[in-house]
């Protein structure tokens, strides 16, 4: 049976929110979205099997507290089981214009936007709601309607910090932006295999640091990290 609850309020369809990759060196931030059935334990829905249902219930969490294969086991069990999902991913170029913060809750918007059932509510992972209070000034990526900023203005949502260890939908999304960005890591890793992402993933291990030091930044960098003044070496703590 699982340890994390259901869901937050008592509408039908709340969609759990988080994101993955915002303390990363290089790569996009990635966030996604997700409506569960609202009594996931007494599910109607016969496409996935009893086994994988019990499997998913017993071991949905905060995706940082579960092993790369068992995210990825989980992945396609929540990809079937959700009503609704949706992932969206930020690329450096617009992070480096809004900065990181602003890239992670646009993910997020971006996200609610996609869904192909309308939520009733939002939950988030943080301390941040999603409602931004004016349209972000961004020249890069994906610029919204009037009507896409009213509904991300006037969404009801609540953020709930160690949501993604509370909450099995924002755990679900915890899993979907996690496993999502490093399949993109994984493949950008080919062009640039010096970086070693297909390990690393683009966080600030020490051997990421080392390869910076030694052949610099990329395209897929972010820019507006705190590098030394001719951007070529990052200030090394460890």
């Amino acid at each position: 049976m699982p340890t994390l609850s259901n869901q937050f309020s008592m509408y039908d369809l709340e969609a759990g929110c988080d994101e993955a990759g915002r303390g990363c060196l290089a790569g996009p931030v990635t966030a996604a979205a997700v409506i569960l059935p609202k009594n996931i334990l007494n599910t109607s829905n016969h496409s996935v099997d009893k086994k994988w249902m019990q499997f998913l219930l017993e071991n949905l969490n905060d995706s940082k507290k579960i092993n790369e294969k068992k995210r990825f086991e989980l992945k396609p069990i929540i990809e079937d089981i959700a009503i609704s999902y949706a992932v969206t991913s930020i690329l450096p170029s617009e992070i480096d214009e809004i900065n990181i913060l602003n890239a992670s809750l646009k993910a997020m918007q971006e996200c609610i936007l996609k869904l192909e059932t309308i939520p009733q509510y939002i939950i988030i992972d943080g301390n941040k709601k999603i409602t931004p209070k004016r349209p972000f000034h961004n020249t890069t990526g994906k610029i919204f309607t009037p009507n896409e900023l009213a509904f991300v203005q006037n969404v009801p949502n609540e953020c709930i910090i160690k949501g993604d260890g509370k909450y099995l939908n924002i755990a679900a999304a915890s899993i979907l932006a996690k496993t999502h960005r490093d399949l993109y890591m994984e493949e950008i890793h080919e062009a640039y295999p010096k970086y070693q992402w297909k390990q690393n993933k683009g966080y600030p291990t020490k051997d990421h640091k080392l390869a910076i030091q030694q052949y610099g930044l990329c395209e897929h960098h972010r820019k507006s990290f705190q590098w030394d003044k001719n951007m070529q070496q990052l200030k090394l703590d460890f």
